[in-house]
C-alpha cells in the first residue's frame, strides 16, 4: 500500500487499484487527486507485477466533478494557471512504451497520457460520475457501471462548454446526436441507458459490482498476453487517426514483430500443451 493524497492506492492479483479517496465530498476533483492519479499510473506501469489498472471511487460515487470551492476562485484572467490547469502538468512522466504504434501525438491535454499508458485502464463506475469525473472516465479503455451508477456532463448547467477533449471523445463513443443530448440538457442518465448508448460497456448488480469488475480485471491478467494487450491499445487509440489503408499497415508489421516475441510462443504452447498461460509480456 502506497500514500497518495485524495487517492488510495493498491496491488492484489495482478491489478492495480486506484480509488478516488475524497468519500464525504462525492470524490469531487483536487488538484492534489490529479497529481495522484499521474503518479500512481507511473506506479502501476513501472510495477511488473501490475498487468491491468482499474479505477474507481471511495463510498457511494466514483467522481462528483471539479471541487466547487476550486471552480468558484477561477478567474477569466488566469484560469490556466489555476491549481487543476498546473496539476497534471507539473507532474513530468514518460508514458512511452515502444509497444505498438506512437499515439502521444494525439492525445494531449491533462488526461491524453492515459492512452500511452500500455496498460488497460477501466473505470470501474460505482456511483455518480459528473462533469469533469464522466470526462475522466471517458480516457479508461473500457467501463463498466454499478446498477445504481448515473451520469450526468453537467457543463451547460454551469455555463461551461465541452470540456477537455468531451467534444471528440463522446461522438466516438455514442455519435454526434446522442452526445448533444447528453452535452446540451445536462440530463442525468443511468446506467441501463448509459449501457444501451455505448457509453459504458456493462452494467453489473449494485450489491457485487467492484467483485464483477475484479473478476474481469484478473480475467485479463491471467490469461492473455500483456504484450498483446498493450500493442492492441495502442492500434486501436492510433486508429482513430487513420484511414483503413494505414491501420492495416501497422496490423501487418506488428504480426511480424509479434511472431518473435515471447508471448507468441507461450501462446501457442500452452493451447498445444492444453495447461495455462505463462505469459512475461516479453
Amino acid at each position: 500500500m502506497s500514500t497518495y493524497e485524495d487517492l488510495a492506492y493498491e496491488v492484489k492479483d495482478r491489478v492495480a487499484l486506484l480509488t478516488l479517496n475524497r468519500p464525504d465530498k462525492l470524490n469531487a476533483w483536487t488538484a492534489a487527486m490529479e497529481k495522484s492519479v499521474k503518479r500512481a499510473m507511473a506506479a502501476a506501469v513501472a510495477d511488473e507485477t501490475v498487468r491491468v489498472i482499474v479505477v474507481t471511487g471511495a463510498g457511494r460515487g466514483f467522481c462528483a466533478g471539479a471541487d466547487m470551492n476550486l471552480l468558484q476562485s477561477i478567474k477569466p484572467g488566469n484560469w490556466e494557471d489555476r491549481d487543476l490547469a498546473t496539476a497534471s502538468r507539473e507532474e513530468k512522466v514518460d508514458f512511452a512504451s515502444g509497444l505498438g504504434p506512437d499515439v502521444s501525438p494525439h492525445y494531449g491535454g491533462r488526461f491524453g497520457y492515459l492512452m500511452q499508458v500500455k496498460k488497460p485502464i477501466i473505470a470501474a463506475i460505482n456511483g455518480p460520475a459528473a462533469g469533469l469525473g464522466l470526462v475522466f472516465a471517458l480516457y479508461a479503455d473500457m467501463r463498466f457501471a454499478g446498477s445504481e451508477a448515473k451520469f450526468t456532463t453537467s457543463f451547460a448547467s454551469r455555463g461551461l462548454i465541452a470540456e477537455h477533449g468531451v467534444s471528440w471523445l463522446l461522438p466516438h463513443l455514442v455519435g454526434p446526436a446522442r452526445s448533444l443530448d447528453l452535452l446540451m440538457s445536462a440530463r442525468k442518465v443511468m446506467a441501463d441507458e448509459a449501457a444501451s448508448m455505448g457509453l459504458v460497456n456493462r452494467v453489473f448488480p449494485q450489491e457485487n459490482f467492484m467483485a464483477n469488475v475484479m473478476d474481469y480485471a484478473r480475467m485479463l491478467a491471467e490469461t492473455v498476453s500483456p504484450r498483446s494487450m498493450a500493442v492492441m491499445k495502442a492500434q486501436i487509440w492510433k486508429a482513430l487517426f487513420q484511414n483503413f489503408d494505414e491501420a492495416l499497415a501497422v496490423g501487418d508489421s506488428e504480426m511480424q514483430k509479434s511472431f518473435a516475441s515471447a508471448d507468441f510462443k507461450e501462446g501457442v504452447a500452452h493451447f498445444v500443451e492444453k495447461r495455462a498461460a505463462n505469459f512475461t509480456g516479453q
